[in-house]
């Protein structure tokens, strides 16, 4: 499932606040990036305990209860788990993971709020979650009825919110200062192969972790085996570095006020790594797609890159590339200023020559 429209968490919230109670809404969204969390902070909005069921590991028994014979007569008995007596918000995780049989067994109580002889309270809530096949996850095939059943939306990480999120949540302040220099880290699309990858939950995690240790017992290489065993390991790396320069004199943002040069020890080569990483992030999040739209303020940046640019080629060819090349599954340079850099940089270090 694709959508063309995707929300973010408010937004998403402000759906279910508005959808939700009138119609069974579906959430499609890459693992880890606060689905369940999403709705278990929407049931306590609206005053509803919130019941969870994981689709991956339900039979259909579990849905229509067993028979039973009553007064002669044969009879399903819901189990007490969805049968009660009280409204709620039903929420059904990993709905699109469950077998064809399951799916069935969902029809008429996302439709018509019902199993057998039970009707779900009124005033009662049903949402499903599930995560994308583009996701290497275990999903199924939604049948068309059971998706004709629901509204749906996509879920899209917002790194801003969930940092305003993380702000008033505890998450350990090293992981806020990363992903406040590095955003475009908070999420990475899953790999095909088995290893660990950054989202919401992972950073998360790896915050716990942190505080766990404590920040008395924390060093480059205990920094190192936590970040690896939580998120993407090229973000694990970059994290470190950016954990080694924290206790040193280089910080990006006196670099790009031209307070201080770009580290060129060898003993700084993981330092410089992060800084320029980071260097081409602020590039590529300050300066607009098209030149046309460009302002003053910008156009001041984009020199004063070409400049930092043409200084980290003197330190490292190889650096410097890691700025302006294209690199997959991530956004690029705008094409307005690579064509500068390409016209501009041999200038630039023939004038400083002369």
């Amino acid at each position: 499932m694709n959508l063309g429209a995707k929300v973010t968490q408010k937004q998403l919230m402000n759906v279910l606040l508005n959808v939700a109670v009138i119609r069974p809404v579906f959430i499609w969204g890459a693992p880890g990036i606060g689905k369940s969390a999403l709705v278990e902070e929407f049931s306590r909005q609206v005053g509803l305990p919130c019941v969870s069921l994981l689709g991956s590991q339900l039979a259909p028994e579990d849905i229509i209860g067993v028979p039973q014979i009553i007064n002669g007569k044969t009879e399903f008995c819901p189990p007490t788990m969805i049968a009660k007596d009280e409204p709620y918000c039903l929420f059904l995780d990993e709905l699109n993971a469950c077998s064809q049989e399951v799916q069935k067994s969902f029809y008429s109580l996302i439709h018509d709020r019902r199993i057998g002889n039970y009707t779900l309270p009124e005033g009662s809530i049903v949402i499903g979650a599930g995560n994308r096949a583009q996701d290497s996850a275990i999903v199924k095939t939604m049948s068309s009825a059971l998706i004709n059943r629901m509204f749906h939306a996509q879920l899209h990480v917002s790194q801003k919110e969930w940092l305003e999120w993380a702000m008033t949540s505890g998450i350990h302040p090293f992981v806020i200062e990363y992903l406040q220099v590095r955003p475009d880290h908070l999420w990475k699309q899953p790999p095909k192969h088995e290893e660990p990858f950054s989202t919401p939950r992972s950073w998360h995690m790896l915050s716990d972790a942190l505080y766990e240790y404590g920040d008395e017992n924390l060093t480059p290489e205990i920094i190192g085996i936590l970040a690896e065993g939580c998120i993407s390991p090229q973000h694990a790396v970059q994290f470190k570095a950016f954990y080694k320069q924290s206790d040193t004199k280089y910080y990006l943002n006196k670099i790009l006020a031209g307070e201080m040069k770009f580290p060129n020890a060898p003993e700084d080569r993981d330092i410089l790594y992060f800084l320029v990483q980071s260097f081409r992030a602020q590039i590529i999040k300050g300066l607009p797609q098209t030149s046309e739209k460009i302002t003053g303020t910008q156009r001041n940046f984009a020199h004063q890159a070409k400049s930092l640019i043409k200084d980290l080629a003197a330190i490292s060819h190889e650096m410097a590339q890691l700025v302006v090349i294209n690199q997959e599954d991530e956004e690029n340079l705008p094409k307005w200023l690579m064509t500068e850099i390409i016209r501009d940089l041999p200038r630039l270090v023939d004038r400083k020559d002369k």
